[in-house]
This record gives C-alpha cells, sequence and structure tokens, in this order.
C-alpha cells in the first residue's frame, strides 16, 4: 500500500539531514503504531522551535538514545500533528510540505488550516483549491 499525503497524491519525502520520520525512513508515515501522529512535514523556524519548548517538547536539544539529532531554523521534521496544532492556535505554527505531509495529519488539522501554512506547490495547483 502506497501512503497518501493530504493533497490524496503518494507521500514524499520530507527530510534526511536530519533522517526524520517516527521510523526515520525520511517520511512522515503514520500509521496505527504511531500514537503520536508524527504526520506533519514542517520545516523548522526558531520561533516555532521555542513555543515547543516552551510546551514541553524541546526538539532542540538532542537525544541520541531516540536517534534524534536536535533541531535548527531550515531543518525538515515530522511533527506530531497535535502538537503543530498547538502551535497554529499561538500563531507559531512553522511551515508545511504538504507534499510530504501525511493524510493522518487530516484527523487532527483541517486541510485549509494546512494550506495556509503551505510552502510547496503541486504540479497540479488546483488541489490547493
Amino acid at each position: 500500500m502506497t501512503e497518501r499525503n493530504v493533497l490524496g497524491q503518494a507521500l514524499e519525502e520530507c527530510g534526511v539531514d536530519p533522517v526524520t520520520g517516527y521510523y526515520r525512513t525520511g517520511r512522515c508515515i503514520a500509521d496505527p503504531l504511531d500514537a503520536g501522529n508524527h504526520s506533519i512535514c514542517a520545516v523548522m523556524t526558531a520561533e516555532f522551535l521555542a513555543h515547543q519548548q516552551a510546551t514541553g517538547n524541546d526538539l532542540v536539544t538532542p537525544r541520541p538514545e531516540w536517534q534524534f539529532p536536535g533541531l535548527r531554523p531550515g531543518d525538515r521534521w515530522c511533527v506530531v500533528a497535535a502538537r503543530w496544532l498547538l502551535s497554529h492556535e499561538a500563531a507559531a505554527a512553522a511551515p508545511v510540505v504538504l507534499a510530504a505531509t501525511h493524510e493522518r495529519a487530516l484527523e487532527v488539522v483541517p486541510l485549509e488550516v494546512l494550506r495556509r501554512y503551505a510552502v510547496d506547490i503541486p504540479d497540479d495547483a488546483s488541489s490547493l483549491g
């Protein structure tokens, strides 16, 4: 089965430097084993990282035991949909790569909201309509 993104297309890679994803495959695969729903491919900003840290989600400090390098602005990372939504509500959301955001994100965040933060424009922009 092919994993799908929020646009209904094949899920694209989010990032490999550092390697992201619940399974560290570079993709935001959010299957039922991923209880946290790490489905949103976000481009880190200083504001987003600071907000996450302030709410108890330290994405900056390296945690080698979890294969987590610590993140910097500009890194692309699969983030928990509910935590991204909290940042949106606090006006601190990170930009989103729709083509690399798993469809499971839609269980938590409406597509209209994700579109406002999109940094990728698909070849067929009608899917953004």
